[in-house]
């Protein structure tokens, strides 16, 4: 924004000032606003307050323990995974997924995929719960959570029988987001994008969860997800 020294010389060149928007100046002659500020929609959203998964382990109600193997760890469950009871503790496992430190995020993300490898006929009945961590995991906009949250959507469409059906209905709570991230690729020109490699680019992620999701979706599938997200192209019917 120009001082009131640097007016003269506006004047003198017939350059517009720059006034604020929305002020008396703006309706004076040869003066121009200032470019508007960057909306910046995929900014990330770090949490605000703890996760409900942080509280509960802290408070030890999840039987789980970090074990250290010879070259990785893992969770030694201190109960049979497929004894657990899946309405109460996937829920807050799925709610862990906005982690971003240690060990709450390694736990979360962990537990998730030993519940779905273990029992994965029942994850269908606990869907509906499922839907707001989700979302919010989404939400958070951080690409380590989005990139993980759109894996843990895969996999728990091909492990369990009739999720992908099961998801149709709450397309529009999950959806949105994807159509914010879908052009999120990264043009290297001729260099190598290594976040390939690793399931970590964005835009490639929600393309192959929306084909995955419409190949597992049913026949109402590809219309929903076209509904949402207009630039999809469907991978079944070309």
């Amino acid at each position: 924004m120009p001082t009131s020294s640097t007016h003269w010389l506006y004047e003198q060149l017939h350059l517009p000032r720059v006034v604020p928007a929305f002020s008396t100046q703006a309706l004076q002659p040869n003066v121009r606003l200032p470019p508007p500020p960057r909306v910046h929609c995929v900014r990330p959203r770090p949490l605000v307050k703890p996760t409900l998964f942080r509280k509960y382990y802290e408070r030890g109600d999840f039987p789980i323990a970090l074990q250290f193997d010879a070259s990785s760890k893992s969770i030694a469950w201190k109960r049979q995974v497929q004894d657990l009871d899946y309405h109460h503790f996937l829920p807050m496992f799925f709610d862990g997924l906005c982690e971003t430190e240690h060990p709450y995020k390694f736990f979360a993300r962990r537990g998730i995929h030993d519940m779905i490898k273990n029992a994965p006929h029942k994850v269908l009945p606990v869907v509906p719960q499922l839907i707001i961590p989700i979302k919010n995991a989404l939400n958070t906009r951080i690409p380590d959570v989005v990139c993980c949250t759109m894996q843990i959507i895969q996999k728990m469409v091909k492990s369990c029988e009739m999720v992908g059906e099961a998801l149709v209905p709450y397309y529009r709570q999950i959806l949105p987001m994807f159509n914010l991230l879908k052009p999120m690729n990264v043009n290297t020109g001729d260099g190598i994008d290594y976040a390939q490699q690793r399931d970590e680019n964005i835009g490639d992620l929600v393309q192959q969860t929306l084909e995955i999701l419409e190949r597992h979706g049913g026949e109402d599938a590809f219309i929903n997800i076209k509904y949402m997200i207009p630039t999809y192209e469907s991978c079944m019917l070309n």
